[in-house]
């Protein structure tokens, strides 16, 4: 059996539907225990127990989450060189642009030496105003298809030994 764990935040929602969509068509691929959890109740044993690895966080101010970051500040020196090789893929939730933060994402991930198996998945909400930022978002069936997808590949290549 292969871990997989779904590491999100989320502050209205939006990111936490995506990582929910890649989670439950990741548990109906055989062999795979899917883990999903916030960012902010995640530790180093999380990150050492699981085979691979999604990470999902929202665009914050052109970066990812500060709950987020605190994530993988807590769990960096813990998991170097311990988690070599292992496969990753991140979604963001953006409000406009999102590239900045999977930037950070897989530069962190490159300072792991974990290996991105798919393109990182950017979702842009177009919240512009403080109103539409602020507002709880509602992720469209066609992005949360493609978040599904993505966590349907990851633990399909996980139970088939391709990653």
């Amino acid at each position: 059996m292969k871990t997989l764990l779904i590491v999100y935040h989320t502050m209205t929602g939006g990111t936490q539907q995506m990582a929910e969509a890649a989670a439950q068509a990741a548990r109906e691929q055989p062999g795979v225990d899917v883990r999903l959890q916030r960012a902010d109740a995640t530790g180093p044993d999380d990150v050492l127990a699981a085979d691979g690895y999604l990470f999902a966080t929202p665009e914050n101010l052109a970066a990812m989450s500060g709950i987020m970051k605190d994530f993988f500040d807590r769990t960096y020196y813990a998991a170097l060189d311990r988690v070599n090789g292992r496969p990753y893929v991140a979604m963001i939730c953006a409000g406009s642009d999102g590239q900045n933060a999977l930037r950070q994402i897989d530069r962190i991930a490159t300072g792991w030496r974990l290996k991105s198996v798919a393109q990182g998945l950017i979702i842009c909400t177009h919240a512009q105003t403080p109103e539409r930022i602020l507002a709880h978002k509602t992720i469209g069936a066609d992005d949360l298809a493609h978040c599904a997808e993505l966590g349907a590949g990851l633990a399909a290549g996980l139970a088939l030994g391709v990653f």
